[in-house]
């Protein structure tokens, strides 16, 4: 992880920072599981963890982050330019809460549903691909 990604994980409240830290981990996972993905690129993303797949294009960037001052929630927020949180809250209306167009968010009450989750992240892994 780089320096600077680490800093931020850092800068979370550490109930938060360990569930990110574990989404992080689903999308590497999720990534190496797709033809065409290849490797991600880790950044920052107006100050967040982003990962990009800059190697392959197929994607759009992924953010890990929260909504301040809430701690019951965290964040994975996508382009709001995109379709793919509409076509995440059509396929999965109850699994998760949404804002608006740009992010899923997480309960941190409440286990990661992660069979789903790992299917948004291919998603938006794929976008470009798939467009």
């Amino acid at each position: 992880m780089p320096a600077d990604v680490a800093a931020a994980f850092d800068a979370f409240p550490a109930a938060l920072r360990r569930r990110l830290r574990g989404i992080r981990g689903l999308i590497f996972k999720t990534a190496a599981q797709l033809d065409g993905v290849g490797p991600l690129t880790e950044t920052l993303k107006w100050g967040e963890p982003a990962y990009l797949t800059d190697a392959s294009g197929s994607g759009t960037t992924i953010r890990l982050g929260w909504l301040r001052p809430s701690e019951t929630h965290c964040a994975v927020l996508f382009n709001c330019k995109t379709t793919l949180v509409e076509s995440f809250r059509e396929r999965f209306p109850d699994e998760f809460a949404y804002q608006k167009n740009r992010a899923l968010l997480l309960d941190m009450a409440k286990p990661v549903p992660e069979t789903e989750l790992s299917i948004c992240l291919g998603m938006a892994l794929t976008y470009r691909k798939r467009r």
